[in-house]
Formats: structure tokens, C-alpha cells, sequence
């Protein structure tokens, strides 16, 4: 979804509206109410914002440990028994 911005606040935010386009947000910037230009990623390439690294980090680690379904151990050769 792209945000909307104004001018002044695109100015003085300058570096926080860039890292947040590198994480892959798109932004409108206004100028007294109406849409005067577009701050969007020049690539598909997506680079994660401190936070987001820090949650696909805890999500990687919970993936690694697994779930207790209380079912016992599976492993591949079981899932995919005929």
C-alpha cells in the first residue's frame, strides 16, 4: 500500500523514507494536499529494516527447533512414505 507523505516531512526524513523504500515501501509526497511526486524502489531487490531482520531472525531460530504435535519424531522418509 503506498503512504502519503508531504514535502516537508519527505525533507527533513529524507534518510528514514529511503531505508524504508529499500525495505520495500512506496511513498507519495504531497504538497498542499495534492500528489506531486512518488518515492518507490528502482528494483525488486529487498533489503530488510533492522526490525525485520530481527523478527526473520526469531522466526528462523523458532522453524529450527520445531513444534511438539505429540505425535513423536518425523522425519522426511516417514512424510513421504507410499
Amino acid at each position: 500500500m503506498t503512504k502519503s507523505i508531504t514535502l516537508r516531512d519527505a525533507n527533513q526524513n529524507f534518510a528514514k523514507y529511503v531505508r524504508a523504500v529499500e525495505a520495500g515501501e512506496e511513498f507519495v509526497i504531497t504538497r498542499r494536499g495534492e500528489a506531486v511526486a512518488k518515492l518507490s524502489p528502482v528494483s525488486a531487490k529487498r533489503v530488510l529494516t533492522a526490525e525485520q531482520e530481527a523478527v526473520r531472525r526469531r522466526m528462523v531460530k523458532r522453524l529450527r527447533k520445531g513444534w511438539n504435535l505429540g505425535i513423536g519424531k518425523i522425519d522426511r522418509d516417514a512424510l513421504h512414505e507410499r
